[in-house]
């Protein structure tokens, strides 16, 4: 199980973390506010702000664990 890189992680572990980092940025950006700061603006509590956007975010999370303790097959062998 040993590295020969020289990094922490497998390249496999670096791409899945990659992935995991994009689908928190996509949440965070549908999470996003409204156009203007000066005035109200009812569309801040639509499902996708409230609901949707922190869900993606969660999942984000969620994959950025599993991409860390994921070993690959021949890892699993030795």
């Amino acid at each position: 199980m040993e590295n020969k890189t020289g990094l922490a992680l497998p390249t496999k572990n670096l791409k899945l973390l990659a992935i995991g980092l994009g689908i928190i940025i996509i949440g965070f950006i549908c999470m996003i506010g409204g156009n203007n700061d000066g005035t109200f603006d009812p569309e801040i509590f639509s499902p996708m702000r409230i609901t949707i956007g922190p869900m993606i975010s969660l999942f984000g999370f969620f994959f950025e664990i599993f991409a860390i303790l994921w070993m690959p097959n021949k890892e699993r062998e030795e």
